[in-house]
């Protein structure tokens, strides 16, 4: 055991009645009693509940490249108007799902471990408040200034108008948006991983069904073109969030979604903020990371920049495989961190990492060495090919490392230590912004960007290991419910 952090002892009976305070010495079968996930074989579990998140994600996935196609199909002024709002659509999942959402399943899960069923109940009525509340801020905020934010970013004319009114719709639903991923992280936060992801698989599939049909007009439903699009997201979000909100109120629900109870407490919604608000960051420096490197790729010319473009599009569908088994690991981590068993957390978030940097590693090593097995998926322009290729070639390896970032990202959330992870985040984009400035200065060939891009996913899995392994995973003592 890592001697900077808290040692168990011996086992000792657990106590009659829940408390808030973690039991750090209770006997194997009472602790396999108060949750199995808290004495299963850590690989096994991992990979099992990494699966149906996998499924889930992979939907999410289906639908982006089904809705692209639909919009497609409307025009360049279409395809255009989604660019605009694509970025703030991935804003808002990554903040509600990953950064937020990863706050709430940390603290559900360390509740639970410590075995407090009252405290996790309580904290996810306490979560419901901050999805709704968030999502309204959301639905205000691009509802209000989206024009002019997507004036600022370029769009014109045509493009801006229906940039504007696909916003409007999409983001009129941002409150479904976000209780929708905080209702899944509360239940993944208790180790339900199946409940998302089927609720998940029904979304994607109304999304797909409706967005193409009130796009198009099939049937006797009105053709509405991209508003059409927005309004199956909507739909879909509503869907999805209701289904979940049924989960949370079923009687034989692990957490349940109480909506009256004892008054709401600042030390609840510190236990959740504490980890939650810091890793809204960790969604900012990864878009940052990709405005800077789309910028600096356009100086280089048309045909880095669409190499580039192929390249990355590699990184976004191999983020669910990373994702979905850092998000399995994060209840792990948090009910070992509850019950006091510092050694498995570490256990869980080691076997992780290496898990997605496998997965990830793989897959970068073999389209490094024959890169044609993705970028003829895309191009037959000479000049793109060669570009993509080259870009394969230096980042492939390093997704080992971008996987292995990833995966310990999430188990950090559930230790209640993200502090490191998002240095790490902030040292990749630093690390990018001066070495592209640079590059740039010196006229460097275009190889460099991508070597560039490489380095940046190296120092960030690198740095985020060396601060999971120097950061003291003691067990977390949650605040007073009266803060």
């Amino acid at each position: 055991m890592d001697t900077r952090d808290i040692p168990t002892g011996q086992p000792t009976p657990l106590p009659s009645r829940p408390s808030a305070t973690p039991v750090f010495n209770a006997a194997p079968d009472a602790v396999a009693a108060r949750h199995p996930l808290l004495t299963a074989p850590v690989a096994g579990a991992l990979a099992r509940l990494a699966a149906p998140n996998l499924l889930g994600m992979s939907a999410t996935t289906a639908v982006s490249i089904a809705e692209t196609a639909y919009i497609g199909r409307l025009g360049a002024s279409a395809l255009a108007a989604a660019a605009l709002v694509l970025p703030m659509i991935m804003l808002m999942g990554m903040m509600s799902a990953g950064a937020m959402g990863g706050g709430v399943s940390s603290a559900i899960s360390r509740a639970l471990g410590a075995g407090d069923d009252d405290r996790a109940n309580a904290l996810a009525r306490h979560a419901a408040v901050i999805g709704l509340a968030m999502g309204l801020g959301f639905t205000l905020l691009l509802t209000g200034f989206g024009g002019a934010l997507f004036r600022l970013l370029g769009g014109r004319g045509e493009t801006l108008a229906q940039a504007a009114a696909y916003g409007a719709i999409v983001f009129t639903a941002a409150t479904f948006v976000w209780l929708m991923n905080i209702f899944a992280s509360v239940l993944r936060g208790s180790g339900n991983m199946a409940g998302p992801s089927a609720a998940m698989l029904s979304m994607a599939a109304l999304q797909v069904v409706l967005g193409g049909t009130l796009c198009f007009g099939w049937g006797p439903a009105p053709r509405l073109g991209i508003v059409g699009v927005g309004l199956g997201q909507a739909i879909a979000a509503l869907l999805g969030a209701s289904i979940m909100f049924a989960m949370l109120r079923a009687p034989g629900a692990r957490v349940r979604l109480k909506l009256r109870g004892a008054p709401l407490r600042w030390g609840h919604f510190a236990d959740i903020l504490k980890v939650g608000g810091p890793a809204l960051l960790s969604p900012i420096q990864t878009v940052g990371a990709i405005l800077v490197i789309t910028a600096i790729a356009a100086r280089f010319g048309v045909e880095t920049l669409a190499g580039y473009g192929i390249g990355s599009r590699l990184e976004f569908l191999l983020v669910p495989i990373a994702f979905s088994v850092g998000v399995a690991s994060l209840p792990m981590v948090g009910l070992a961190i509850g019950a006091g068993d510092v050694a498995r957390a570490r256990r869980v978030a080691w076997t992780a990492g290496a898990m997605a940097a496998a997965g990830l590693g793989a897959i970068g090593l073999v389209l490094a060495l024959a890169p044609q097995l993705w970028v003829s998926l895309f191009t037959q322009d000479p000049g793109v090919r060669a570009a993509a290729a080259l870009y394969l070639r230096f980042a492939g390896p390093a997704f080992i490392f971008f996987g292995l970032s990833l995966a310990l990202y999430f188990a950090s959330q559930g230790a209640g230590r993200i502090l490191g992870p998002l240095l790490a985040g902030t040292a990749r984009l630093a690390f990018i912004a001066l070495g592209g400035w640079l590059l740039i200065a010196s006229n460097a060939p275009s190889w460099s960007l991508f070597a560039l891009v490489a380095g940046g996913m190296v120092v960030m899995g690198v740095m985020t290991a060396g601060f999971v392994a120097l950061t003291p995973w003691g067990p977390v003592r949650p605040l007073p419910a009266s803060g």
